[in-house]
């Protein structure tokens, strides 16, 4: 028994030391997310880690609930790119959650697109099936939607879906709109499908860089090693235009001219501008009187101060 216990608290000794050798950070390409794009086609966390000998293991989760889960629980240590809807919902869960930068900001990126053109007012959009990510942006547009029409997420018939199915089930039939970003949402306009709202006018969404606050204590030269090479990753985008529409077309699987007419919505400036803080603290007001979260969450808390 002795030999087993023996054995057993090795392997945990291994395990741990495995994890400490390693910075887990999420790669979410889509919508059209060019710096994380170019950040793992160039490297450069990888070298923004390795004075400290730690390997960058990039996380393919996308939801965003799943990623605040991640984040809290020490699986990953960077969320390098989520929603502050997210983040605001984690927060109010009581969830450990920092935002360290802002990682873009693009309201006409997020569309909700129907096969062909519906009415809008509140009878006809009644009982319709909705589907699309929820608890994300898009899931806020749908709530924002709605209540510009005096109708709330119940009136719906709303089914949870990442964005690929969701395009799916549009293209099948199956689904009366789809909430839609990206690629997909570039894709579902060409093939002639009908915009039924963007986020112009209805949200002011903000995509942020986050960690622990755990983490952030215990590692603050390891933080501050990521918001460099946060700059770095725009510094090189900017010097080097063509080679990264190239780098994203090729992601992607758009063409050029997709992602050139893609581009232009997005605002990478990572500075967390005051308009950010009240566009947050606005997302956090409207998910408090749709019953997304339970009680008010202190924005300027949650950001990090330098």
């Amino acid at each position: 028994m002795k030999k087993v216990l023996v054995v057993v608290g090795m392997l945990l000794l291994c395990a741990l030391a495995f994890s400490k050798d390693k910075i887990g950070v999420t790669y979410v390409k889509s919508p059209l997310n060019v710096p994380s794009i170019v950040e793992r086609e160039k490297g450069i966390f990888q070298k923004a880690f390795e004075k400290w000998g730690l390997e960058v293991e990039y996380s393919t989760l996308t939801a965003g609930p799943d990623q605040t889960n991640a984040l809290a629980s020490g699986d990953i240590q960077f969320l390098h790119a989520v929603g502050a809807t997210s983040v605001i919902l984690a927060a109010a869960n009581g969830l450990d959650i920092k935002i360290i930068d802002v990682y873009s900001r693009a309201p006409g990126a997020y569309m909700l697109f129907s096969k062909t053109k519906i009415p809008t007012d509140a009878a006809s959009l009644k009982g319709k099936k909705v589907a699309g990510p929820k608890g994300t942006i898009l899931h806020e547009l749908l709530l924002a939607f709605l209540a510009k029409n005096g109708l709330k997420e119940s009136d719906v018939e709303f089914i949870k879906m990442d964005i690929p199915n969701a395009k799916a089930a549009l293209d099948n039939g199956s689904i009366d709109i789809a909430l839609l970003a990206g690629p997909a949402a570039y894709n579902a306009e060409l093939a002639g499908n009908y915009i039924v709202a963007t986020g112009e006018g209805l949200i002011d969404p903000v995509i942020v860089s986050a960690t622990s606050e755990k983490y952030l204590k215990s590692n603050p030269e390891v933080v501050e090693a990521f918001l460099q090479a946060r700059k770095d990753i725009l510094a090189y985008m900017a010097e080097n235009y063509d080679e990264v529409i190239a780098l994203s077309a090729k992601e992607t699987d758009l063409d050029k001219e997709a992602v050139l007419k893609m581009y232009p919505l997005y605002d990478f400036d990572n500075t967390i501008r005051d308009s950010d803080v009240s566009a947050m603290e606005k997302t956090m007001d409207f998910m408090l009187q749709n019953g997304m979260i339970e009680k008010k969450v202190d924005i300027k808390s949650l950001i990090l101060t330098k």
